[in-house]
């Protein structure tokens, strides 16, 4: 694990001096460190990826893009996996709301079979 958030720490810099901090190829791996941090254990420091990719990604693509919502279940997940049930229950909704409203609910299993 440690050389996987060394290469994605490595890939964030060279983004961010290519293509600058809110980029959307920057803002995805702000968001995959974040993935590497929470399997680390690193909490805060996975909390403070999420944040940051999540802020970037709202305004570059806007509340309900898959992207940005990728990144508000992590947030979920993270919220969940620390005890914060609370915080977790904000963010489940949230996704789970924007991408039925992208691609429309789930399949009714009970419809008529």
């Amino acid at each position: 694990m440690a050389e996987a958030e060394a290469m994605y720490r490595r890939a964030l810099e060279g983004k961010e001096k290519a293509w600058g901090p809110e980029h959307t190829s920057t803002l995805d791996t702000v968001n995959n460190l974040g993935n590497v941090y929470a399997d680390q254990g690193k909490m805060a420091e996975a909390e403070a990826m999420y944040r940051r990719a999540l802020e970037g990604k709202e305004k570059a693509w806007g509340l309900e893009h898959t992207s940005t919502l990728d990144t508000v279940n992590n947030l979920g997940n993270l919220y969940a996996n620390q005890g914060k049930m609370a915080e977790a229950e904000a963010m489940y909704p949230r996704a789970l709301e924007g991408y039925e409203a992208g691609v429309g609910p789930g399949p009714d299993v009970d419809a008529g079979h």
